[in-house]
Parts: C-alpha cells; sequence; structure tokens
C-alpha cells in the first residue's frame, strides 16, 4: 500500500491537476495507486510480471517512456525508486522532462531516497519531505529539464556489449554467467532456451556453439531484452518478453542454458530459481539438458534430483556452482 502516496496527495500539500495524465514510473505489484485517477493514470513499467499485474487491475500499461510519442506531455508524475541508483537517477529525469506539472518521488530509505533528495535540493524547488513507513515522499515542478545530465547516453558498451542503467550486472559480465559459459559444451542441440536472459551474454556464448539452429532468449525487463537484441544480432535468435516461469515455449527444446533471479527484493528468494528449473524440465525434451549457474548457497539440488535422472556440479568455486541436468522427469499430478 502507497501509504506515503496518500499522505502527499490527501495532507501533504501535493495537488494534482484537475485534468491531463498521470505517469507513474516503476511501481510494484500489489502497490496501492488508489490514491490516483486510474482512468488518467499510464504504468511505465518494464518488468513483465508487475506490468501483467497493473494491467490485470485495469491500468493503461506501456513497458518504457520510449514507447510513447516523443511530443506525449503529462499533468503529473510519481517516480517509485527502484535500488539501483543510476537507474532512480534516470527516472525522476525523464519523469520531469515529459511532465508540466508535479513531480512526486517516493523511495524507502534503503533504497537510496535521501541521497536522490539531497541532490534535488541543488537544481529544483523541492518540497519537504513527508516521512513514513520507513520512507520518504517529496515532489518538484517538472517541465524545466534541469536534470538532463541525469540521463545516460544511449547505447553505453560494457566489456563490448550493450547494457542500460538498473539491468542485472549492467556495470560488467556478471562472473557467474562468465563461469557458466566456460562450462558449456560445444554442441547443445538445435534448439536452445536461454531463460532470465538479461541484456544476452550467455546467448551471445551459445550461439558460438556448434548446431545452434534456433535460441529463445526470455527476458522479464523489458529494458534489458532491448540491450539483448542489439547485442545478439544473429537471424537464429527470437527474442520472448515474458516471466521465463509461465513462458510457453513454441517448440520443443534441447537444452536450457540459464542463470536464474534468485531475490526480488533483498532478501534471498530461492522459489524464484526453483520455479525456473520446473519450467526448464516442462519445455524440454525427455532427452534434454540444462545446464546452469547459481549462487553456493541456493538449494537448488533437491528439486533438480525431483525434476531429472541425473545430476551433477560440473564446476564451481566457494560463490557459485554450475549444475548439469539431464533427461527431464514430468511433474507429478
Amino acid at each position: 500500500m502507497s501509504l506515503r502516496l496518500s499522505l502527499a496527495l490527501d495532507a501533504g500539500g501535493c495537488a494534482l491537476p484537475d485534468e491531463g495524465r498521470i505517469a507513474v514510473f516503476a511501481p510494484r505489484a500489489g502497490l496501492d495507486l488508489s490514491a490516483l485517477p486510474k482512468d488518467r493514470v499510464l504504468i511505465l513499467q518494464p518488468l513483465r510480471p508487475d506490468f501483467e499485474s497493473f494491467e490485470a487491475a485495469g491500468f493503461a500499461c506501456l513497458p518504457e517512456l520510449a514507447d510513447l510519442p516523443e511530443t506525449e506531455r503529462f499533468a503529473a508524475a510519481v517516480v517509485f525508486l527502484p535500488r539501483a541508483k543510476a537507474e532512480a537517477r534516470m527516472l525522476v529525469a525523464q519523469a520531469e522532462s515529459i511532465t508540466a506539472g508535479p513531480v512526486l518521488v517516493d523511495g524507502a530509505k534503503t533504497d537510496g531516497i535521501d541521497s536522490v533528495l539531497k541532490n534535488l535540493r541543488k537544481c529544483t524547488d523541492t518540497s519537504a519531505p513527508l516521512s513514513k513507513a520507513h520512507g520518504k515522499i517529496f515532489w518538484f515542478q517538472g517541465g524545466n529539464n534541469r536534470l538532463s545530465d541525469w540521463i545516460p547516453e544511449p547505447g553505453v558498451s560494457v566489456d563490448g556489449f550493450i547494457t542500460a542503467p538498473g539491468v542485472f550486472s549492467a556495470d560488467g559480465i556478471d562472473p557467474a554467467s562468465k563461469l557458466l559459459a566456460g562450462c558449456l559444451p560445444e554442441k547443445l542441440g538445435r534448439r536452445v532456451a536461454d531463460l532470465g536472459a538479461g541484456w544476452g551474454y550467455l546467448a551471445a556464448q551459445i550461439l558460438q556453439r556448434t548446431g545452434v539452429e534456433h535460441l529463445h532468449l526470455v527476458e522479464a525487463d523489458h529494458v534489458a531484452l532491448g540491450c539483448a537484441r542489439h547485442n545478439v544480432a544473429d537471424v537464429r535468435a527470437e527474442f520472448h518478453w515474458a516471466d521465463a516461469r509461465k513462458w510457453q515455449a513454441p517448440e520443443q527444446i534441447n537444452t536450457v542454458v540459464m542463470n536464474p533471479p534468485f531475490h526480488a527484493g533483498r532478501s534471498a528468494e530461492p522459489e524464484l530459481g526453483q520455479a525456473f528449473i520446473s519450467a526448464a524440465a516442462n519445455m524440454l525434451v525427455a532427452s534434454g539438458h540444462l545446464w546452469m549457474v547459481a549462487n553456493r548457497h541456493l538449494p537448488y539440488e533437491t528439486l533438480l534430483g525431483e525434476r531429472f535422472s541425473a545430476v551433477s556440479e560440473v564446476a564451481g568455486d566457494n560463490r557459485f556452482k554450475v549444475l548439469h541436468a539431464q533427461r527431464p522427469r514430468r511433474a507429478k499430478g
């Protein structure tokens, strides 16, 4: 529930314009937006599960600001700060650039709300913050393009790959993915799926293997998938903006390769990776293979043993383990 947003609009002195659309940046699924007029709200959310949640609730949704007409302007905007500092600054700057009225910024203390407030006070007339539920909300007037230096140049290359603020491993190749890539066999089969493909590092390595005819990149982050389209310029690649846990493969898959996520917030959630394992088992042919990497402490071996006939650890160190599973078993019931 967005208690701070309700506080700002009901008693905090921030008045929304009576007309015009309201852009809402990066709200997470389950957030209560009832303080806003739903018929005027446009949700900007690149994460597919959250996007689907708000779409199902009747909100107009787009994955990214880039999907809007360049001339579109909003009467007000609300930014819910993500954890990544560069992404948070970018979203605030984007909101300021397309909004004629108030831009409200909401965030938990652990997500850097105090740092954003401190920096905004240097260049905008920012309201006094309202504090509640271990976070703060404040607002300032948009429309003056005072934050253009908070928006990074598009197409920034890191280690030879295009990345973007907020995507997983935005600053370079993830060491776990690099470890997994080094363990992949020369032959993976004709049809391969990369679940949680990110900005495409593993996909680029997969396509170097002999005999790969079709590669499905499945990624829930629309921004990361956009980077992957630049990084994996290969006619054999097919890109899917989807939640890998629910994605239905359009063909039988010989091999799944993945470095699954294991947290949605700050706490580890092993069930995320476990759901990826189940999804992989369900889409593979009877002789199929799963190659995955995970943090050493994550408890995946029991489920792998239930869903596959053979499981082995083929590489690892004190941080990561590379697991190879063969011949999936169909889920009971």
